[in-house]
């Protein structure tokens, strides 16, 4: 199962008055990753360097890249990547953006002031399992309603939508894998009136607890 950032973050710090601010998003693709280290840049017009480094999918087909935009060959790109490759993450991208502070810090110092930001921002970032997940509706009678809600939950199904007309239509996401249990919870408390249709299947990231 591919672990996966639940939400961009962003850590900063702060070596040899030199600032190194790393930000971190889920990226599915490569053009997804692309497109957020152009945003950084574009939040950070004036910085002396935009360090990025991704890993898009898992397993046995990944793609991944690094640059050092201009620092010295060695000393950032592939510092992050190693750090990213570390924490197990897949479909990530970090961008560390650097303004420089007047102090030079020799090859070992930028290997440790970039791989000490990669491991800021990535000691800030919520963890999700990507799973197959299947999207659902279904109605109910309002006084099915609160049980529906109590069946849902406890088969770690999320409700995406509620519209209450003549009776109460669901929407919901629930894992492919929890699929049977949830259609047969939904069956039983309608006495077999009620059956879930599936309407698609994609891959979603649910936060790890």
């Amino acid at each position: 199962m591919l672990v996966v950032p639940y939400e961009p973050a962003r850590a900063e710090v702060v070596v040899s008055n030199s600032r190194f601010i790393a930000s971190l998003s889920p990226a599915d693709s490569v053009a997804t990753a692309r497109g957020y280290m152009a945003a950084i840049r574009q939040e950070f017009p004036d910085a002396t360097h935009h360090v990025p480094a991704f890993i898009i999918g898992g397993g046995n087909s990944v793609t991944e890249f690094c640059s050092d935009d201009g620092e010295p060959s060695g000393t950032s790109g592939r510092p992050l990547l190693a750090t990213l490759k570390g924490s197990g993450l897949g479909n990530v991208v970090v961008v560390v953006t650097r303004y420089f502070g007047g102090s030079l810090l020799g090859t070992g110092g930028l290997v440790k002031a970039y791989t000490e930001a990669g491991r800021a921002v990535l000691a800030n970032t919520r963890r999700a399992e990507l799973v197959e997940t299947v999207r659902a509706r279904f109605s109910v009678p309002y006084h099915l309603f609160d049980r529906a809600r109590i069946a849902s939950a406890d088969a770690g199904a999320t409700i995406v939508s509620e519209d209450f007309a003549e009776d109460v239509s669901l929407v919901v996401d629930v894992a492919s894998a929890a699929w049977d249990d949830f259609t047969a919870r939904i069956s039983e408390l309608s006495a077999g009136a009620v059956r879930p249709e599936a309407e698609a299947t994609t891959m979603a990231a649910r936060l790890v607890q």
